[in-house]
């Protein structure tokens, strides 16, 4: 079993699901949550997690966090010593996300709202984890300048999922498959 597999059993979708759609936690599928939002399919998650390859004691941005699944996977990652900040544009879902992340008790991990025109959490940066739930346009490139060296950034662009690697002052940018989200946006 490798560190996602692990997270995924450590962290059950259903507790990051409305009472509604808990029964339907074990499908491979996206789920509503309210708000237009959806609860992401677990394997594009787990998908999206190992291009990520968190590691224990990173500081891991977590961009669309919706309920706070992805939140509380990427806080076992990074276990304790690690600290995950997940920021969700609609206020009623990120209020909601905050409570499931503390039930799932990780304390190192919180989602908060996003600052109206804002992408991400710069006051805070650099990250050495970015990840992106939502679908992008185009490369964010307020979430470039918020990712450090070294660093990896996981976005959705066009219907494509998107890798960039940091090292050295150089960003290696790659395509991993299809996929389709609820649409990035900053207001």
């Amino acid at each position: 079993m490798d560190s996602v597999d692990e997270a995924f059993a450590a962290v059950p979708r259903e507790g990051f699901l409305p009472q509604g759609q808990r029964h339907r936690a074990a499908v491979d599928a996206p789920l509503p949550i309210g708000y237009g939002q959806t609860n992401s399919q677990p394997t594009t998650v787990a998908n999206m997690l190992r291009l990520l390859q968190v590691r224990p004691g990173q500081r891991v941005l977590d961009v669309g966090a919706g309920s706070g699944w992805t939140t509380a996977l990427l806080a076992h990652l990074t276990g304790p010593t690690g600290e995950v900040v997940g920021v969700e544009l609609v206020r009623g879902l990120a209020s909601w996300g905050a409570d499931n992340v503390r039930a799932a008790g990780r304390p190192w991990a919180h989602v908060e709202p996003s600052a109206p025109g804002i992408l991400g959490a710069p006051d805070r940066a650099p990250y050495d984890r970015i990840l992106v739930s939502a679908g992008a346009t185009e490369m964010p490139a307020p979430l470039l300048e918020q990712l450090g060296d070294p660093g990896r950034l996981v976005v959705p662009v066009n219907g494509r999922m998107v890798l960039v690697v940091r090292s050295g002052g150089r960003d290696e940018v790659s395509t991993h498959g299809a996929y389709r989200f609820v649409p990035l946006r900053q207001r």
